[in-house]
């Protein structure tokens, strides 16, 4: 099968994905897209919703559908970065045995992240950037492929521990889930008050999943593309800005370079879910808003005014 004929099988792949998902999660259309475009461009996400939003069970349907091995990880204040990697533990003929701990599996559910310590937030920074974890001097390596799908609470900030822009920077999409509509919610009640259970197929293998993600990164992407993604991502630098621009007047913090490369990327993926072979500027602009949301910090007049980054985003959409 060459690239074209991959891409296009891509597309039924992403419908039948979808329809296996929706058997358990009723709605969240938008929020499901940018789980997939994410899994298909090999990046992390943060999922921020309050309780009851089906998070938690987005990502397991998720990983059911995709034939993957989820592991879930609960934090909480108490939690330690042995208790996430593993540790090494002395066996019956007195040798250190390495016991592996949840971060190895293909899909790792970081539920709550913010609960935890840095310390303990910490420990996935090389498992999301390289891949690997590295306890008692050795390097272990992941299996691939490897995601971290972490959820937050947007309202419950007592006790929490905010994730560094460092650790932020490395999740490539920043989704919000918001309530569901009057029609979804009556649907929410009818299909869970009764007993029903729904069988999720398995739609993909690991191993497709990597071919599909070598084929995506092959994708050409026009010149203009590039530009407009580079040209927005600039635009929220303050010191680069205009005098008098929305970026001056509300924006403390700009991102940096790691959101023009995940802005290509995702925007490869998105188009590829279109039928598309080559993203175009609509495509980067489809992703834009998860790119950029957690790699912008407001100022006080922002705040003050309640100016939202969603808002900011949306007018530096339009000027570029």
């Amino acid at each position: 099968m060459n690239d074209i004929e991959t891409l296009d099988s891509l597309v039924e792949k992403y419908r039948c994905l979808k329809r296996e998902i929706g058997k358990v999660v009723v709605g969240q259309d938008a929020a499901v897209d940018s789980l997939l475009v994410s899994i298909f461009t090999g990046g992390h996400c943060l999922l921020v919703g309050v309780p009851g939003l089906a998070k938690t069970l987005m990502v397991n349907t998720l990983s059911r559908a995709l034939g993957l091995q989820f592991s879930r990880i609960q934090f909480t204040p108490d939690l330690m970065p042995s208790d996430i990697l593993g540790s090494e533990i002395l066996d019956e003929n007195r040798r250190f045995q390495f016991v592996k701990g949840p971060v190895f599996a293909n899909i790792v559910l970081a539920d709550e992240i913010n609960r935890t310590p840095p310390k303990t937030q910490a420990a996935l920074l090389e498992a999301m950037q390289e891949k690997c974890v590295t306890v008692s001097g050795k390097t272990y390596k992941l299996s691939a492929p490897f995601f971290v799908l972490a959820t937050q609470n947007p309202i419950e900030q007592e006790g929490t521990y905010p994730l560094p822009e460092a650790q932020l920077d490395r999740f490539m999409f920043n989704v919000n889930l918001d309530y569901p509509t009057f029609e979804e919610e009556m649907e929410i009640v009818k299909t869970t008050t009764i007993d029903r259970n729904d069988e999720v197929q398995v739609v993909l293998t690991a191993d497709e999943i990597m071919h599909y993600q070598t084929v995506i990164r092959k994708m050409p992407v026009p010149d203009n593309v590039v530009e407009f993604a580079v040209r927005l991502v600039s635009s929220t630098r303050v010191a680069t800005a205009e005098e008098g621009s929305i970026t001056k007047r509300y924006i403390s913090w700009g991102a940096g370079p790691r959101a023009s490369q995940y802005l290509i990327m995702g925007a490869r993926t998105h188009a590829a879910f279109q039928g598309k072979y080559s993203p175009d500027i609509e495509d980067v602009k489809a992703v834009a808003k998860e790119v950029l949301r957690h790699r912008i910090v407001r100022n006080y007049y922002a705040e003050a005014e309640d100016v939202t980054t969603d808002s900011i985003i949306e007018q530096l959409i339009n000027i570029n």
